[in-house]
């Protein structure tokens, strides 16, 4: 249990023992922390229940309560509200069993599962841009966090590999490149090794290619026709296909890296292809598929809906298939190679009535239990007009600019401010781009997931207030610390003991560690262990001021304050971790 699921439970048997349901004793931290850390607010509800006055109610609690010798102070407060304080004897005991606890995890338990994390959707040939930026940043922190509590997490970038963008290249490269080997059917193989493209050349030709398509139908028809050539396994398309994707694969791992950004699978919608039609005939087995003005559809409304839920089209009039169709052949694909007990979808939250209908249609099919299949959705990257993130010339800002420009002006910051002075050109720069890489995650994670925000680099950047560099300050800060009192002789670390407002401060926001990832977890809100990290942080900077630590002349002290900023430093350090942003090792 985390400390709040543990006082709750104290608190609980309160409620319980006036005969009361237990539930009505959840804790929560206090509204108002200069008269408590905790309070219960269950009283109110309870007294309706039990047609009591609620003040009374709360003060029978609380008297019980009192006996509990975790507890230095409980208290009723107004109508009804119960306050209270941990003894300092308390939050050292808890202080102190985590010192030993290694990484932390013992502060949480849940009941692990296999989890599928779909957290990418770059398209092949297309250079990423700002709009892939938000489900990289999240899904890696998600998926971190997850498998900190045990979950058995699978990462899948989902490709976008198949479909007309392709039939579009391979048309527009044979007319720049006729003679090559993919466009000669009698030709079966084998194929060069080496791709006829570099990455310059996709981007270049399927922005031309999809232009010419939609100013001429012949071209667009062509481009029609080799896409199903390539769909029906026509070597020299395939073989042409395989080298796009392996290019732009290469490119794009390159920027996910970058980003601390990583996949345990690189499929996409090709590896589904191959599932439809054997789905599409259990389907219309089950008479779920219906024709519908040419196309074909399931229909996925229920009695009860508040809004209207359209069909799911799965096969277009022409016979061709739909995002539709190779979401629900992916969930097959995923279902026969990982066995998951629960799929999550991290994608921008205007997919949601998207994923509403695919969620439905796979329960409807028997594919997959709809109430474990998850879309984790987001809100955008603003501009300071308020709509998604452009360049200055309206376009929409390549991925590989933005890292650069985030890099740049954490160095710029770094000068002006002195933080790397006397260091070396090469260490300078790493730090650069950490702190860069930092400002430019943490200001998106540190944003309720759900809610769209500003692009504003300039306060991303700051190493004061609510942001990455902060965060990586404040780590380096905590490191710093314990060096000087190794170097000063301040002796090992020992036993915690509480005598300063400042280290019950500091212990317990140690302690709300497991509220806080748990918060994060339940509710998929990374934003919750940013908020945590942030008060940590600046927790740890009024402990720092206020207590003095490696020349504390009681030794019994000292070593307790070095236990205690270890503990720190070693939690801020796991928070950082699992929000995907590294640490320099000075600044």
């Amino acid at each position: 249990m985390t400390l709040l699921d543990e006082l709750s439970r104290r608190v609980g048997d309160a409620f319980a023992a006036a005969g009361l349901d237990p539930q009505l004793g959840r804790v929560k931290p206090a509204d108002r922390p200069d008269l408590a850390q905790f309070q219960c607010n269950g009283a109110l509800p309870a007294a309706k229940i039990a047609k009591k006055n609620p003040r009374e109610l709360a003060t029978a609690i609380a008297e019980n309560l009192s006996g509990d010798a975790a507890f230095s102070e409980v208290t009723v407060a107004g109508p009804g509200f119960i306050n209270i304080k941990l003894s300092d004897d308390e939050i050292a005991r808890r202080m102190n069993a985590l010192s030993g606890a290694g990484d932390w995890k013992d502060t949480v338990a849940i009941s692990p599962e296999k989890i599928v994390m779909d957290y990418g959707g770059p398209n092949v040939a297309k250079p990423l841009h700002v709009g892939h930026l938000r489900a990289a940043i999240i899904g890696e922190s998600l998926k971190r966090i997850f498998r900190f509590l045990g979950n058995d997490v699978v990462g899948d970038v989902h490709l976008g590999d198949w479909g007309l963008p392709m039939g579009q290249l391979i048309t527009e490269l044979q007319r720049e490149q006729p003679d090559l080997p993919y466009f000669d059917e009698t030709i079966e193989g084998p194929y060069p090794d080496e791709p006829p493209v570099t990455l310059k050349d996709l981007e270049r030709l399927y922005p031309q290619a999809s232009a010419a398509c939609k100013e001429n139908e012949a071209r667009a028809d062509e481009a029609r026709a080799a896409t199903a050539a390539l769909q029906k396994g026509r070597p020299g398309y395939r073989a042409l296909w395989r080298h796009f994707v392996a290019v732009s694969r290469r490119a794009i791992e390159a920027e996910y890296d970058d980003l601390g950004v990583t996949f345990d699978l690189w499929k996409g919608e090709a590896d589904a292809d191959s599932l439809i039609a054997g789905m599409a005939a259990e389907m219309r087995q089950k008479n779920l598929i219906e024709d519908s003005d040419g196309a074909q559809v399931i229909r996925v409304a229920k009695d009860g809906d508040k809004k209207k839920i359209p069909p799911l089209m799965m096969f277009k009039s022409d016979g061709g298939v739909t995002y539709g169709t190779t979401d629900l052949a992916t969930i097959v694909d995923r279902v026969q190679s990982e066995s998951p007990d629960r799929i999550l979808y991290v994608v921008d939250q205007r997919q949601s009535l998207h994923f509403e209908q695919v969620f439905r249609a796979a329960g409807l099919a028997g594919l997959f239990p709809a109430h474990r299949l998850e879309h984790i959705g987001f809100g955008t990257m603003n501009g300071k007009d308020g709509k998604p993130f452009k360049t200055r010339e309206g376009g929409v800002l390549r991925l590989r600019e933005l890292i650069d420009m985030m890099t740049e002006r954490a160095g710029e910051r770094i000068a002006d401010s002195g933080l790397a002075k006397g260091y070396g050109e090469a260490e300078t720069a790493e730090i650069a781009r950490k702190v860069g890489i930092a400002a430019l995650k943490f200001a998106d994670l540190s944003n309720p997931r759900t809610s769209d925000y500003v692009f504003d680099i300039d306060r991303f950047m700051a190493f004061e207030g609510k942001t990455g560099p902060y965060l990586l300050y404040a780590s380096v800060r905590v490191r710093s610390v314990l060096a000087k009192a190794e170097a000063a002789g301040a002796g090992a670390a020992g036993d915690i003991i509480i005598k300063a407002p400042e280290e019950r401060d500091l212990a317990l926001s140690l302690l709300a560690f497991g509220d806080a990832v748990y918060g994060a977890y339940d509710k998929r809100l990374p934003h919750l262990l940013c908020d945590h990290a942030f008060s940590l942080a600046q927790v740890f900077s009024k402990f720092y001021a206020a207590c003095r630590i490696s020349d504390e002349a009681d030794a019994r002290l000292r070593a307790s304050r070095l236990s205690l900023a270890g503990l720190a430093g070693r939690q801020l350090d796991l928070i950082l971790e699992l929000l995907g942003l590294e640490a320099p090792e000075r600044m």
